[in-house]
């Protein structure tokens, strides 16, 4: 489980993070949803010690992330952040190769070649191992980048906006993916989402965040409902029930 308690950040007079108290329980998919501003990728970045908190304190399983020493919080937790300044000039297997420093500190044993096989061959990524960064769509990128976070083989895996630069086709197959290592390998997921469609559909929980609190926090049955989307994004929205979703239409 991940608990924050009281986490609170300023940036000079601007308040990011009001006191969030969250629990997030082990396995399945958290998203954090909510308009820009609202604190979700601060809060995802000080649960990975990315960043400092002013106050309050995170554990992943008891473990305080501000004190853990830093290779015991990499064998636990993993994060992609939206923007990764990584050299366009290492191939696709050098970077998911790179998830497996906290294990192998550069040393590549048989063990870690194969977790960076089957991660490659998780996203699909096998014509492409030997290609370079440089040369691959943002799309391709993004998939290899997250190939990376999995293949430094967490039980928690944070993802800011894992969804950016993919089209419909590959933002469905991510998900899918997600939700699939979620049931299948037992992962702990937290997603910071703009699509609150995704979110409703493949997350087992989402956390619904405006001006750096957290506003609703439930299933989404419970989230993506009219009056709680309205409020948290100062706009109507309408929802509709497909197949047991919760679909919201927020185009008129």
């Amino acid at each position: 489980m991940i608990a924050a308690q009281q986490i609170r950040k300023t940036y000079g007079t601007m308040t990011v993070l009001d006191g969030v108290t969250l629990r997030i329980p082990a396995r399945g998919i958290t998203s954090i949803i909510g308009p820009n501003g609202a604190g979700k990728s601060t809060l995802l970045s000080i649960m990975a010690r990315l960043m400092e908190a002013d106050d309050g304190r995170v554990t992943v399983d008891g473990l305080d992330v501000a004190s853990a020493k830093s290779d015991v919080l990499a064998r636990r937790l993993s994060i992609l952040r939206q923007e990764n300044h990584i050299s366009s000039r290492l191939t696709v297997r050098d970077l998911v190769g790179f998830g497996r420093y906290p294990h192998s500190k550069g040393r590549l044993t048989p063990e870690d070649v194969g977790h960076i096989d089957r991660a490659i061959g998780y996203l699909h990524l096998e014509d492409l191992a030997d290609r370079f960064l440089d040369e691959l769509s943002g799309g391709q990128r993004q998939r290899a980048h997250i190939a990376m976070v999995l293949c430094q083989d967490t039980d928690y895996v944070l993802l800011d906006e894992p969804l950016n630069n993919l089209d419909m086709r590959h933002a469905r197959g991510m998900m899918q993916l997600l939700r699939r290592a979620a049931d299948d390998l037992g992962k702990t997921i937290v997603l910071v989402m703009h699509d609150i469609n995704f979110a409703s559909w493949y997350s087992d929980a989402i956390v619904a965040m405006k001006a750096g609190r957290v506003a609703h926090h439930g299933s989404p049955a419970e989230i993506i409902r009219p009056e709680v989307l309205s409020a948290i994004y100062d706009m109507p929205i309408a929802v509709q029930d497909v197949g047991g979703k919760q679909v919201a239409l927020y185009y008129e």
